[in-house]
């Protein structure tokens, strides 16, 4: 062996005895049915003829695996994580790849983060790891900063290739993301002493537009806004407000905005209540053609606010009827959002109960603005720490206006019901 290789392995001994090696696992197993919601073209068979009682009945069972290996020494840290997620029973081979792969050095504070990672702040509105998915959610970045004496300071920025323009060009679609490029800041303060944390967010995206080769376009959007969480002990407040801007991939300007709040409060033993209120901007002039017409129109201002990369299951009611799935057409007249809900937590136990009413934030040109009410219950026990089963049943119903939006049958009443295990222990760990 070559003597600069043994003296090499004998420099990094001492780190490597410092450090702390976990390899840890993840499985997720969940079981879904659902009745009613699906698009109106699909409950018509091959041969025009209505598709017989029942059709839109659907029940499956999914699963994703993880396999993390981390490193955690005093100024470097790593992390990989392969993943598959599939379908039980499919022929097709279902997903593999890498979720993560990212390392860390850092130095008083200050740090920089390259590689494949979650991008998680504040309530996960805008970005968030999506846990809900199978797939989750991660960036390509590179991430500076610094954190200390209650500051937190995020650089962060990515930038989009497909292999085959290694050879030459630029144009970029169906990668990791659908952005091109993305930039963004992210700064947090904790009042010393008093219970109140806020954040300023800043985010340029550049999202790939005009024609592949004869006329490649990149549009530049951008996204600002404030968090704010004020956390006493028997109650909590957090209210969020965020402004969109740019130009989208087809050059159409953006004038969207949202805000929401949401209180909370425990001042009884085991009972959390809460209630809240999002409102997302939607464009103007709204209207969706009655089915058999194709009512093409452009805005000249997409004013519909996109929650961008954040984790949507989160918020806007469990049966993900917004903001995960699109409106007919492509625009929004937006979202409403009021709830309330309580949870009760007997030790390893929890139950959640809660009630959405959900409307358009724009009136429309030829429906109410009123989408439907939805009541959601989820219940949930730790058997061990990395063991826990949990379950959840969602009942909707809608409106005249959330099956126009749709564009689908039986959404006046619907019901979603799911069952998950999750499975999480650490296979090996060693001890610093």
């Amino acid at each position: 062996m070559k003597p600069w290789i043994v003296a090499a392995a004998m420099l990094l001994l001492p780190a490597v005895a410092r450090a702390q090696i976990n390899v840890d696992a993840d499985f997720l197993t969940r079981g879904e049915i659902r009745k009613g919601g699906l698009a109106s073209e699909d409950l018509i068979g091959e041969d025009g003829e209505a598709l017989p009682p029942g059709y839109d009945f659907a029940g499956f069972i999914i699963e994703r695996s993880r396999l993390s290996l981390q490193y955690g020494g005093d100024d470097l840290k790593a992390k990989l994580t392969a993943q598959h997620c599939g379908t039980w029973g499919s022929r097709e081979g279902g997903s593999l790849n890498i979720y993560e792969a990212w390392f860390q050095y850092g130095w008083k504070g200050l740090f920089a983060k390259v590689g494949r990672q979650n991008l998680s702040y504040d309530d996960q509105r805008i970005f968030g790891s999506d846990d809900w998915s199978m797939t989750g959610m991660t960036h390509d970045v590179l991430k500076v900063g610094y954190e200390g004496y209650g500051h937190k300071v995020h650089l962060f920025a990515a930038y989009n290739q497909n292999l085959e323009n290694m050879e030459g060009g630029s144009w970029f679609s169906g990668g990791l993301q659908p952005y091109k490029a993305m930039e963004a800041a992210w700064y947090h303060y904790d009042v010393p002493r008093f219970p109140l944390g806020a954040s300023i967010l800043f985010m340029n995206v550049g999202m790939q537009g005009g024609e592949k080769i004869k006329k490649e376009i990149t549009y530049q959007q951008q996204l600002v806004g404030t968090y704010v969480s004020f956390t006493p002990e028997k109650w909590s407040l957090e209210a969020a407000y965020y402004r969109q801007m740019g130009k989208e991939e087809h050059g159409i300007p953006i004038a969207g905005w949202m805000a929401s709040s949401k209180v909370t409060l425990s001042v009884v033993p085991r009972f959390t209540f809460y209630s809240g209120y999002d409102y997302l901007s939607g464009d103007e002039s709204f209207a969706t053609p009655a089915i058999g017409n194709l009512g093409m129109a452009r805005h000249e201002t997409i004013r519909g606010f996109s929650s961008i990369y954040g984790s949507h299951h989160k918020f806007y009611g469990a049966m993900d009827f917004f903001y995960v799935t699109t409106y007919y057409g492509g625009f929004t007249p937006g979202l409403q959002n009021l709830f309330a809900g309580v949870k009760w937590t007997p030790g390893n136990f929890t139950v959640d109960a809660s009630y959405h009413y959900l409307s358009t934030a724009t009136p429309l040109e030829n429906a109410g603005m009123a989408l439907g009410h939805e009541g959601e219950f989820s219940a949930s026990y730790v058997f061990r720490k990395y063991i826990s089963l949990s379950a959840g049943l969602s009942l909707m119903r809608g409106t005249e206006t959330m099956e126009l939006l749709k564009r689908s049958s039986g959404k006046r009443s619907l019901t979603w019901a799911w069952l998950m295990l999750t499975v999480s222990p650490t296979v090996f760990t060693s001890k610093r």
